[in-house]
């Protein structure tokens, strides 16, 4: 009986796997996402695939980059239709999406820095810069104003 199951890979093989069973026609499903403009897996060492267990279960088992079926010994635990959707519903266009650190923030709006050695200090969204998402933001302080340039992904939008 077809159903989805779990497979652990080998190191970094992720993409190899899933390029060899879907050439082979067995469904195969590795969330990914983007990080620093790289497609990266979403569960690094694991993927999704549909098969019939125990008929496909050495094909699958055996093939390159494979390291295991996770199961109990020999017999893999079937994964519920209802958690793949629940993984896909939030693709976008194809590629998980992450939201940080909540809303996106617009011009105008108060940001906070999250991350790095600037977290904490607060400021205005100023504009976007580039496709690498870094974006110039206005910190205003009693004996200071600036402006400070820095990744669009260290920032939140902070909420009145």
């Amino acid at each position: 009986m077809k159903n989805w199951y779990v497979i652990n890979t080998k190191p970094k093989k992720e993409f190899q796997v899933e390029r060899l069973f879907t050439e082979g026609g067995i469904k195969i499903y590795n969330p990914k996402y983007i990080y620093d403009n790289r497609i990266k897996p979403f569960f690094p060492g694991y993927e999704f695939i549909y098969f019939d267990f125990p008929a496909q279960y050495q094909l699958v088992r055996y093939t390159r980059g494979v390291k295991r079926v996770v199961g109990v010994k020999d017999i893999p635990i079937p994964i519920p239709e209802k958690v793949i959707g629940e993984i896909r519903s939030r693709e976008l266009e194809g590629l998980i999406a992450i939201d940080k650190f909540g809303e996106e923030p617009e011009v105008g709006d108060e940001i906070e820095v999250v991350e790095g050695p600037l977290k904490g200090l607060r400021g205005v969204f100023k504009k976007e810069l580039t496709a690498r998402e870094r974006v110039l933001i206005l910190l205003n302080y009693v004996t200071y104003q600036g402006q400070l340039i820095i990744e669009k992904e260290k920032l939140k939008k902070v909420i009145k």
